[in-house]
């Protein structure tokens, strides 16, 4: 069974930004001594954490996609990429090329399961 290069690619760079932005947000808030910077980073997470939350999830959903070749799984990881950039639209290019990769490896699927249906 011949895996999606396009999926492949879009979970590989929504795993590095997952854990950029991640360890970006809760690494400011941990390592600051000052309660009032302490606060400030806290509501900056608090604010990212619906964007941070759904890439996460697309990528675990992109993953699931490429590894089982499920267009279900696909296509819900594009779309969480899409709610991800909806949710936190100054982050949107952190998540716009996974989530294009993600509707080109979804759609490329429909038809790889076709021809392996004949």
């Amino acid at each position: 069974m011949k895996k999606s290069i396009c999926l492949l690619i879009s979970w590989i760079l929504g795993a590095l930004y997952s854990i950029y932005v991640v360890s970006y947000f809760f690494g400011n808030m941990f390592s600051q001594s000052d309660p009032a910077v302490i606060l400030g980073a806290g509501i900056a997470t608090a604010l990212v954490m619906p964007h941070m939350i759904l890439t996460v999830l697309a990528t675990i959903f992109n993953i699931l996609g490429w590894a089982m070749s499920k267009r279900g799984f696909a296509l819900t990881g594009a779309i969480l990429y899409a709610v991800a950039i909806i949710a936190m639209p100054i982050y949107f290019f952190g998540v716009i090329v996974q989530m294009v990769l993600s509707f080109v490896g979804f759609a490329k699927l429909k038809k790889h399961q076709l021809k392996r249906s004949d």
